[in-house]
């Protein structure tokens, strides 16, 4: 039991930070901004059009898609997030960027889902240029994507290193012991 909460620690408080600021940052935006309004700090207004905190609600899945999915995504939410849980343990602890993609993966799936459960639908708050409007929980489950990639890439680039290393070695390996045997051609 000590081992199995232990494996879980780092993951529970990761996934739990992400979950809390995205929490958070949703009620400041219900609780600071109507329906449909905008916020900026004073003399940043010309920031405007590329960069603004807005108060909208979404039905459906990330950045606005497929609206009035409520229950199929809260549904969907649940799966992601008892997979991610069971999985988790058996992920090698040398692989970072699996583990810390999964704490992001299941920090935004459970941090949407709640809004779907208490609200029925889920905050999204930040503006940026023509992008769909989106919310911590969104952007987490996106960086958690990109973590995800940048940590296959690295592993599949330390592979290739190491399977060229070894060819090297092996090719070293044999020109030293094709040199140290006699040859067959004696001088005449």
């Amino acid at each position: 039991m000590k081992r199995t909460f232990l494996t879980y620690l780092p993951f529970l408080l990761f996934s739990s930070l992400i979950i809390a600021l995205d929490q958070w940052t949703k009620w400041l935006v219900r609780e600071n901004i109507p329906f449909g309004g905008t916020w900026l700090p004073e003399g940043l207004e010309w920031l405007s059009p590329y960069a603004r905190i807005v108060h909208w609600q979404n039905s459906g899945a990330a950045f606005g898609l497929f609206q009035n999915g409520n229950a199929i995504f809260s549904v969907l939410a649940t799966i992601v997030i008892i997979v991610i849980i069971y999985y988790y343990p058996q992920v090698d602890p040398a692989d970072w960027s699996l583990r810390v993609a999964m704490g992001m993966q299941m920090a935004g799936a459970a941090g949407n889902l709640i809004d779907r459960l208490m609200h029925q639908e889920v905050t999204d708050f930040i503006s940026v240029g023509t992008f769909p409007v989106f919310n911590v929980a969104d952007a987490s489950i996106t960086v958690g994507v990109a973590v995800l990639l940048l940590g296959v890439w690295l592993k599949e680039r330390a592979e290739r290193r190491s399977v060229v290393s070894d060819q090297s070695t092996v090719n070293s390996d044999q020109l030293s012991v094709n040199s140290n045997q006699p040859s067959d051609q004696s001088p005449k």
